[in-house]
């Protein structure tokens, strides 16, 4: 079997690995959606100005300013002005329609106009992402002049679609890093000219590959480059079954011919050549392949 040593390092790799990218992908989420948090609050302050701004024009007011715009509670905001205004309903529905769809979280809102010299809503009205859901009424109507405040409440984001917004941004990221990781520690393949990068213990034997011996008590015993790597397989997962199917492909495709009754011969060769080590036999499993047995 591989060195225990070797084992427990390959696992540990994968350990740490596995460690490092759920950490980064916590760091990453957690920079990622605050900024994107910042940076979209920022965006739909602008936009809400803007719209502020376009009824000014509208009143015929191209002097006085839009208030600084306030976050009342989350996802919900006012803006105010300077001066009384006049505005049609029909122009602020068409204002707040075109420039909202510029913010791709704004898909549903309700806007309330309140005048501050009499209580409750002078006007309102709903929009949704599906047309056919909107509440708009009294259009065409002019309201008259008067100190106006806009209210304009949002529907939060589904959970949903936070997460497939964030998932949709940092994949190329993680993958990128999983990438890296994974091209740095995946484990060597059985390679076609049969070398290896190290010595493999098989019971009481050492398995050279790269320079195609088996060695017990002192003893070399010599292996075909065939014979390295149908071992070589074997070696990688002990006391399991290996298709014969895997075992032809990996070993003679590259030949373009595949031959069944070469396989046989191979395997008993390498039988009699592992003799020297009584707990260690290459067994048939009928009707699936071979294994490599070893015994404490």
């Amino acid at each position: 079997m591989f060195d225990s040593r070797n084992l427990l390092s390959g696992k540990g790799k994968y350990l740490f690995g596995f460690i490092l990218l759920l950490s980064i992908s916590a760091i990453y989420a957690a920079f990622s959606m605050n900024d994107s948090d910042d940076f979209a609050t920022a965006r739909r302050e602008v936009l809400l100005r803007r719209i502020g701004h376009e009824l000014l024009l509208q009143s015929g007011d191209s002097t006085s300013r839009v208030l600084p715009v306030k976050k009342i509670v989350k996802n919900e905001y006012q803006i105010s002005f300077e001066n009384e205004l006049t505005f049609q309903a029909d122009f602020l529905v068409n204002t707040t329609r075109r420039l909202l769809a510029k913010d791709p979280l704004a898909g549903d809102y309700v806007v309330n106009v309140l005048n501050s010299g009499k209580p409750g809503i002078a006007y309102g009205y709903a929009i949704s992402k599906n047309k056919k859901d909107d509440i708009v009424a009294c259009i065409g109507r002019k309201q008259p002049r008067a100190r106006y405040m806009i209210t304009i409440k949002f529907k939060p984001p589904s959970i949903n679609t936070v997460k497939n917004e964030f998932l949709l941004g940092g994949l190329p990221f993680l993958a990128f890093v999983g990438f890296i990781f994974l091209r740095s520690v995946k484990p060597s393949r059985v390679l076609r000219d049969g070398q290896n990068t190290g010595i493999v213990t098989l019971g009481s034997m050492l398995f050279d590959a790269k320079n195609r011996k088996l060695m017990i008590n002192g003893k070399m015993i010599e292996l075909t480059r065939t014979e390295t790597r149908v071992l070589h397989i074997f070696a990688s997962s002990p006391n399991e079954t290996i298709e014969r199917s895997r075992l032809q492909k990996e070993i003679w495709e590259d030949e373009g011919v595949i031959v069944g009754r070469s396989l046989d011969m191979f395997i008993s060769k390498l039988r009699k050549k592992l003799e020297c080590d009584p707990n260690i036999k290459i067994v048939v499993i009928r009707g699936k392949g071979y294994k490599l047995e070893i015994s404490a």
